[in-house]
């Protein structure tokens, strides 16, 4: 994993939907393993939700928040 990917996947904001709007890393875990469940998006979106699954799913936020940008 690229330190790059990583910082761009917690600061991009939700295009669509009930959270659009809200950075990738404010979305609420279970809406995470819904996506997770259905399927992740095959697009970049895809990867980085995948990506936040990930650092949730392991309890890694505490470690990435200091990258969250304003």
């Amino acid at each position: 994993m690229d330190n790059a990917a990583l910082i761009d996947a917690i600061n991009q904001k939700m295009p669509f939907g009930k959270y659009a709007g809200r950075k990738l890393f404010h979305l609420p875990e279970p809406y995470l393993v819904w996506f997770q469940q259905k399927g992740f998006p095959q697009n970049k979106l895809g990867q980085q939700l995948a990506l936040i699954y990930e650092v949730k799913l392991n309890g890694l936020e505490s470690l990435v928040a200091p990258l969250l940008k304003d």
